[in-house]
């Protein structure tokens, strides 16, 4: 299970691109789909965003598994992983954009990511234990791992870094890149579909 967490955060960056190219070749945008399905995108670009700022580039890594603070603050009160949480609601968001064979894409891409993530925060929560110890297990039994809870969780006792959107917005160069060439490639496909007939 170990070999599976590490080859999944390893490849993480890399396994949305098979659904991307499905997504790409079989998308029948609408008006509808393009509008709710941005929204919900932006909404997980948003919390990435958010929480980038509290976590710093560290989220980046494709080594081992690390971080130097028991990040807390921000999103990260809500729930245990807003980063992951935001990657669904974007790819949740990407794929109803395109409305490619809707909902069969949405659905197996969802399952895939729901997996990919559980076993990539085994490793992480494993790391966090083992760093942070007493702080990380009572962090654990009031934050959720992946369902926000509506109150934000606070304990004076841990350090946190200082947010800092300008990193955060440095650090989440290459996602909103990505965020955008998806978003502008779903809606010229749509608009040559349109001219097409």
């Amino acid at each position: 299970m170990k070999n599976l967490s590490l080859t999944f955060f390893k490849y993480r960056s890399y396994t949305p691109i098979p659904f991307l190219l499905v997504m790409f070749f079989y998308q029948e945008a609408n008006i509808w789909s393009l509008i709710i399905g941005f929204l919900i995108a932006l909404s997980g670009e948003g919390m990435r965003l958010w929480g980038v700022s509290w976590a710093g580039s560290e989220t980046r890594t494709t080594g081992a598994v690390g971080g130097t603070f028991l990040i807390i603050s921000g999103p990260f009160g809500y729930v245990r992983n807003p980063l992951y949480v935001g990657n669904i609601l974007m790819y949740a968001g990407l794929g109803i954009m395109s409305n490619a064979l809707f909902p069969y894409l949405q659905i197996g891409a969802l399952l895939f990511f729901v997996i990919q993530y559980y076993y990539i925060v085994l490793e992480e929560e494993g790391y966090l234990k083992t760093t942070f110890g007493a702080q990380f297990e009572e962090y654990c039994k009031n934050v959720p791992r992946f369902f926000p809870r509506f109150t934000q969780y606070k304990d004076k006792s841990v350090v946190q870094p200082p947010l800092n959107l300008k990193a955060g917005l440095r650090s989440e160069k290459r996602t909103l890149q990505a965020f955008s060439f998806v978003v502008i490639t779903i809606v010229l496909l749509r608009v040559l579909r349109t001219l097409s007939f």
